[in-house]
């Protein structure tokens, strides 16, 4: 059986990865997104760090980010109505400043470099304290845009840290999550700008893309469907050790 499925898949491959690797990455888009639905935690980063035990370094943080971009546009697009557009607006503006000035140091990074910085990120984002709500509006909104869209060009799933910003919102839950998904869309869709301008090509990776944002979308519808049906705490253990183990294997692999 799935020597017939990666028969099917392998004349869609990039060079880079096998008929079984693209596979697994498709289900993990799926499972991933299944998390970030039912679990409402975790879902960006676990994909990260799977994907940097698969993908070349140097293609990690812009597949990730494409991948992400597909997922958050397309909730963005269902909650359209509720997104609150001034903070949009003002956070898009600051992810452009924040890609500009990553488009400089992007090509001066060595590879171990990128492989170490993902994996020590993925270690914060487990174990270190959590980034605290902050209140924000007007120029702080542009601000907090620059910063992590700065950091996510060198480290991927920042996903965590523009929610601290945007779930302060004095607004109610559905345009906090509308508006989060597009400043998300708007942060990826930064990203792949800048990784275009500075010589990466996407043409690649198009078919698994988009196999993976299918996939992600029907993560997404099912685990909405088990919303809070999971239990939490055994979840979270599990989450962390899968996770923190992915981490510093990669870790270990940018040293030898």
């Amino acid at each position: 059986m799935q020597a017939d499925i990666t028969a099917l898949i392998a004349p869609l491959l990039t060079d880079s990865i096998s008929s079984t690797e693209l596979l697994f990455l498709i289900l993990t888009s799926a499972v991933t997104s299944f998390i970030t639905a039912a679990m409402g935690i975790g879902g960006g980063v676990l994909l990260l760090a799977i994907m940097a035990t698969i993908l070349p370094p140097l293609a990690l943080i812009p597949i990730h980010g494409m991948v992400q971009l597909g997922s958050n546009a397309n909730r963005m697009l269902m909650m359209w109505s509720h997104i609150h557009w001034p903070m949009v607006l003002h956070f898009f503006l600051g992810a452009i400043v924040g890609a500009l000035v990553a488009s400089q140091v992007l090509v001066q990074l060595p590879v171990d470099w990128i492989s170490r910085a993902v994996a020590l990120f993925i270690l914060y984002m487990v174990w270190g304290p959590k980034p605290k709500k902050r209140a924000i509006a007007g120029y702080k909104t542009v601000f907090a845009g620059a910063i992590t869209t700065l950091i996510t060009m060198f480290v991927g799933a920042t996903g965590p840290l523009v929610a601290a910003f945007i779930h302060r919102m004095d607004r109610d839950k559905l345009s906090t999550a509308a508006t989060f998904s597009a400043s998300m869309s708007f942060q990826h869709f930064t990203k792949a700008v800048v990784f275009g301008a500075v010589g990466f090509s996407f043409s690649p990776w198009i078919i698994p893309i988009l196999l993976m944002v299918i996939a992600g979308s029907l993560g997404t519808w099912l685990g909405l469907k088990l919303l809070n049906r999971i239990p939490a705490t055994y979840f979270k253990q599990s989450f962390a050790i899968i996770v923190t183990l992915l981490a510093l294997r990669l870790l270990w692999q940018s040293f030898v």
